[in-house]
């Protein structure tokens, strides 16, 4: 699997040691060096998967930069529905802004044009602090005061939604993670667990992952950050793989893993340390 290989890769290509010489190679290992992507102070940064990264800056600017820290795009009226939340990029083609404060979803184009606004009170959705984009560029949203797992479109129309939790779990969730991927929706809360749906709203799983940030699913991988370790869990086993992180960014404010390598944010800016 691409992803496992990936999570090796970056282990391989990290635990290294400092020693290296011109060619760039330590232990017989071959990297390259850190791309500078941004500099500056950093609310919230994400990235998709073809190597953008969407960086919000304290001003209130969401920037766009290719993967060798190009500015593509701004949008620059992030402030109009208050503070930015959470930012979705797992479709570049269309963003998600979430505005828990006001319950609102901005979304925006490739080029972060404005193209559309979900006021979720219109829908009945008054607490909720995490939303994602489905497979089918619609939204997902866990509504707490409902105690389900909903499915909206672009006009806030509700299309599915889950029964009642409580009547199945002990302990409510209040998750601020939710991701869509290959069949399955996994809403995430790092204190309780995550928790996997299919897509007609059955609880499939639970599993008892906690305090990960940076969570991300990638085929049958789960994967984030747990303290100062690489975390690791293959679905369907009982297999958890933790792996101590580099020196070199154990001090990292966020790390985020992609395909095309390991973004890194820190009290200066963000730099991604590609693959060879």
């Amino acid at each position: 699997m691409r992803f496992s290989f990936i999570i090796l890769l970056c282990c391989s290509v990290f635990c290294v040691q400092s020693q290296t010489d011109s060619a760039g190679k330590a232990s017989g290992t071959v990297f390259l060096p850190p791309v500078s992507i941004y500099s500056g102070k950093v609310k919230q940064f994400a990235a998709d998967n073809l190597g953008n990264v969407y960086v919000l800056t304290p001003p209130g600017l969401l920037i766009k930069l290719n993967s060798k820290g190009d500015s593509l795009n701004v949008f620059n009226d992030v402030r109009r529905y208050g503070t930015v939340y959470a930012i979705d990029v797992t479709n570049p083609m269309k963003v998600l802004l979430y505005y828990k404060d006001y319950s609102t979803i901005v979304m925006l184009d490739r080029y972060l044009n404005r193209i559309n606004m979900i006021d979720l009170r219109k829908s009945g959705i008054f607490q909720a602090k995490a939303i994602g984009l489905s497979y089918d560029n619609n939204v997902w949203i866990f509504d707490e005061q409902s105690a389900k797992l909903k499915k909206i479109d672009e006009n806030g129309r509700v299309l599915s939604e889950t029964t009642d939790l409580r009547q199945v779990l002990d302990i409510m969730p209040s998750p601020r993670t939710i991701i869509d991927s290959d069949g399955f929706v996994y809403v995430y809360d790092d204190t309780k667990g995550l928790y996997v749906f299919d897509y007609y709203g059955a609880l499939k799983n639970t599993l008892p992952l906690t305090g990960i940030t940076g969570l991300r699913v990638i085929g049958q991988t789960i994967a984030g950050r747990r303290q100062n370790k690489l975390v690791r869990y293959t679905l369907g086993t009982l297999e958890l793989q933790e792996q101590p992180l580099p020196a070199i960014i154990q001090d990292a404010l966020k790390i985020y893993i992609t395909q095309q390598g390991i973004y890194v944010l820190n009290e200066t800016g963000i730099e991604m340390y590609p693959y060879h």
